[in-house]
């Protein structure tokens, strides 16, 4: 069985990260999609996380793209 050198894995590069803002209200649109915003740490209108970028977080993003506003950032 092989095993994975740790470092191929996570330090290989730059993670790439997301921020990601709330520009409009939820108020008025399904509860599955006030869920995803919530499940992303976006409670107010304008409130901003940054979370890397990885295919659970592009699915939850694209779920509600009509709401966010998202641009790519270096990891600081």
């Amino acid at each position: 069985m092989a095993v994975k050198d740790a470092k191929t894995k996570k330090g290989a590069g730059p993670a790439k990260m997301l921020r990601i803002r709330l520009v409009r209200s939820l108020i008025g649109y399904p509860k599955n999609q006030r869920v995803v915003a919530r499940g992303l740490g976006l409670r107010k209108i304008n409130s901003e996380v940054v979370r890397q970028d990885c295919p659970e977080i592009r699915g939850m993003i694209n779920k509600i793209t009509h709401v966010l506003k998202v641009e790519a950032v270096e990891k600081p």
